[in-house]
């Protein structure tokens, strides 16, 4: 009965054990009209998430690999974060952003101005 019992909790449990841990890991941004993309590895910092460039595909400036692309991100529900800051490294400024999963392997990112009036957004993908 023990077994019976820790077993369903554990399966009730997994959903959100999921979405918690979701937003971790490596995240690989779209494609820019020139083709360059970055691969973005989100972590735990404190109560929040960051996000800092570990790898810079087809760019023009290679040194951007190690800049903090997302900080202080707080968690707002178990599938999205907000109030945080993002940096557009093609405008070279800070954004106040958003993020929320939009499946397994999808996250949806936003910087925004305007007190959240006008955003532009990215569908990013875990990369594997």
């Amino acid at each position: 009965m023990n077994k019976v019992l820790c077993f369903t909790f554990a399966l009730l449990l997994s959903p959100l054990a999921f979405a918690e841990g979701s937003f971790l890991g490596k995240w690989n941004t779209e494609k820019s009209e020139e083709g360059a993309w970055l691969t973005v590895d989100i972590q735990a910092c404190g109560d929040n998430l960051c996000g800092t460039i570990v790898d810079a595909h087809d760019v023009k400036d290679p040194s951007i690999v190690g800049t903090e692309m997302i900080k202080g991100m707080k968690k707002k529900s178990d599938t999205a974060y907000s109030k945080g800051k993002i940096y557009a490294p093609d405008t070279k400024k800070w954004y106040k952003s958003k993020m929320k999963i939009k499946g397994e392997d999808t996250l949806k990112v936003s910087g925004c101005v305007l007190g959240g009036v006008i955003c532009r957004s990215q569908t990013w993908t875990r990369a594997k």
